[in-house]
């Protein structure tokens, strides 16, 4: 059983900001938990997750397991996605998982829709706090669905492809997960529309003191942004080389001393406010790494059947799915992006912050993990899309002098590709299969990073 250490700093129904203010050089070491800003909730709680066991079809009557579950077609209340956990987070699945839904308020059932099981990749190290606590599960990715209030799930195992000569069997304590994403955020913190991927509001960043003082300043200065608002607004080179003028040391860390930033514009970038996370699932604290050295990009293997409108709402739900579900401490990814090129905070701990991620398995370590929602194994990803990755990479390494084309080290926390303790040469822009391997950001969205290291180079001047 893996254990769980917790930052407890006593801080509940918390959110956290974009851009935060700069920590003293004492507190902005690897692996430091910081409290998140106290903000009582205005609206009932959003959102909310069915989880109903399967059952299991032929058991094995002497070894007590099955390599077939399922659950019968059957009414629910509505919800929008659905993936599949198990008891142990250490067991994959190997097999296949098979759902179908049926839309809300009618007699429609979809085609039946198979589930990426192979999400082991995806996660917390095994060595950190987070990824030994007693509330971690193994799960599939989630699978956007839309709007529905029937179910019914079929999986059957397979032999392990690991050489094993085990009979076909599924882990222990399999459940549907059927996650409601929950309301839009109220119409002043809103989401953006599928006409509208470049909204230009604003934020603040802000912190509480671990004294729970919740002392609270603009990270950007010069009152450029209100408090909790829902868009961190874009900035052009000049303006965003100003707001990094004007925080006290190197954001990112790693710049050395007498190097040339190479600064470029600031994307706007959709906040947790604006996508409307419910601050009360998540860990209060954060974890800091050292510095960010690499991006790896991902795709949600959740699908490609939703809207640019219905993005926050698919992020919502991953988010729940990520917490309540799997059992990790906040969201996986630090960045999402949809369809549309828009860009959204992920893991909350500031966007300009070294936060530890959970997205890929081993290398979560000075890496920040960008996801593009949808599926690209056979779908090509939007141009709009790529460019944003674009953006966002040539933003984030631009202050403290990284070219995305280029390449650096990061030491392997182990995985099933590279074992603990070794030190692997990576692109600076990385795919998810180059730390782990899977299939993981799809084949099609994978063979767009090249393109996305060249834009991001010409985006900060190279």
């Amino acid at each position: 059983m893996r254990g769980y250490i917790a930052s407890s700093i006593g801080v509940t129904c918390a959110t956290v900001l974009s851009l935060s203010i700069p920590l003293p050089a004492a507190a902005a070491g690897p692996g430091v938990h910081r409290p998140s800003v106290v903000r009582p909730l205005t609206e009932a709680v959003p959102g909310s997750t069915q989880s109903l066991p399967l059952v299991p079809l032929n058991p094995d009557r002497v070894a007590g397991t099955a390599s077939e579950a399922g659950l019968a077609p059957q009414s629910v209340r509505s919800f929008s996605l659905v993936g599949v956990v198990w008891d142990d987070p250490g067991t994959e699945l190997y097999g296949h998982v098979q759902i179908r839904t049926r839309a809300s308020g009618t007699d429609q059932w979809s085609d039946w829709q198979e589930v990426e099981t192979h999400n082991q990749g995806h996660g917390p190290d095994p060595a950190s706090d987070e990824g030994r606590s007693y509330r971690m599960r193994g799960s599939t990715a989630p699978l956007w669905v839309g709007e529905s209030d029937g179910v019914e799930v079929r999986v059957r195992a397979e032999a392990d492809h690991t050489g094993g000569t085990r009979a076909p069997t599924l882990p222990d304590g399999l459940r549907v997960e059927l996650v409601d994403p929950g309301a839009e955020p109220p119409s002043d913190v809103g989401a953006p529309s599928s006409q509208d991927d470049s909204v230009q509001r604003s934020e603040e960043g802000a912190y509480a003191s671990e004294t729970g003082a919740g002392a609270i300043a603009s990270a950007v200065g010069a009152g450029l942004a209100p408090l909790n608002a829902a868009v961190l607004p874009a900035l052009s080179k000049e303006a965003a080389k100003d707001v990094a003028a004007k925080q006290t040391g190197n954001v990112l860390g790693g710049l050395p001393v007498g190097a040339q930033p190479y600064v470029a514009p600031r994307p706007s970038i959709i906040t947790r406010s604006g996508w409307g996370a419910d601050e009360s699932l998540r860990e209060a604290g954060f974890v800091y790494t050292g510095s960010v050295k690499a991006a790896f990009v991902h795709h949600t293997a959740s699908g490609n059947n939703y809207t640019c409108s219905q993005a926050p709402s698919v992020i919502r739900s991953i988010y729940r799915y990520h917490v309540v579900s799997s059992g990790w401490r906040d969201i996986g990814y630090n960045f999402l992006i949809d369809k549309c090129g828009n860009i959204y905070e992920g893991r909350a701990g500031g966007v300009d912050k070294p936060v530890m991620g959970a997205h890929t398995l081993g290398f979560n370590t000075n890496s920040t993990g960008i996801a593009v929602l949808g599926t690209y194994t056979s779908t090509e990803p939007s141009a709009a899309a790529v460019n944003a990755v674009a953006a966002l990479t040539a933003w984030k390494f631009g202050l403290s002098g990284i070219d995305p084309r280029g390449t650096t080290y990061l030491t392997s926390g182990g995985g099933n590709l590279y074992p603990k303790g070794v030190n692997v040469r990576l692109n600076v822009i990385s795919g998810h299969r180059d730390g782990f391997a899977t299939e993981c950001p799809g084949k099609l969205l994978y063979g767009k990073l090249g393109s996305a290291r060249s834009t991001a180079a010409r985006l900060q001047g190279r």
